[in-house]
């Protein structure tokens, strides 16, 4: 299992070196028009943006499930920029672990829990999984706070902070150990219906608080 691991890290490695992905004017473009975050940075970091959007583009394979017959570019820009963000006070962390994106049509029914899904991450096999309606009316109402793209990366990041294999660092440990220990007494307060800055949804577990 290791080694398929490493295997599929080096193939993306040398994927991103050999044949980098690169992003055209146009899709720059699309992202002006469609990608709030990206639209309102300062030109410097626009730059800084699509080439670390290009990496993350070069490292994932897009691939349709379900009834989604094909991947269109305006998808793969789209999920590729709102991990760019999610991801972007770090300087190199790419989520190497997570090398495969699939994407539904639709809610898609898991035989594993019996259950309609919207998106999950497996660590195991290093996916991300959305459903694109789910995913793009996250985007519909930026001010909601609900953005299923946003919601799965970040639970990928939490799980990629325990994986030793990935050679990527993401939290200080002091940082993350002083988080740790706040987050049940606020667990707590959203279970017992005390105000909060969170919704109640994230009273569900750490996980979910996290993300």
């Amino acid at each position: 299992m290791l080694s398929t691991y490493f295997l599929i890290q080096f193939i993306n490695e040398a994927r991103w070196k050999l044949f980098p992905r690169k992003v055209t004017l146009a899709e720059v473009q699309f992202l002006e028009k469609h990608f709030f975050y990206f639209s309102r940075l300062k030109p410097k970091f626009k730059r800084e943006f699509i080439l670390r959007l290009e990496e993350i583009l070069s490292t994932k394979r897009f691939l349709p499930k379900g009834d989604l017959k094909k991947v269109t570019p305006e998808m793969e820009i789209l999920i590729g920029a709102t991990m760019t963000m999610v991801l972007f006070g770090w300087k190199e962390l790419k989520l190497m672990h997570f090398h495969s994106i699939l994407i539904y049509p639709e809610t898609y029914f898991s035989t594993i829990n019996e259950t309609y899904h919207r998106g999950e991450v497996n660590p195991r096999h290093g996916l991300i999984v959305v459903s694109w309606r789910c995913f793009v009316e996250g985007f519909i109402d930026p001010t909601d706070g609900i953005n299923l793209g946003i919601h799965e990366i970040a639970h990928a990041l939490k799980l990629s902070n325990w994986i030793r294999t990935d050679g990527e660092k993401e939290f200080n440990p002091k940082s993350w150990a002083d988080y740790a220990q706040w987050v049940p007494a606020e667990i707590e307060r959203l279970r017992t219906g005390e105000s909060s800055f969170f919704r109640k949804s994230a009273g569900l577990n750490e996980h979910e608080f996290f993300a």
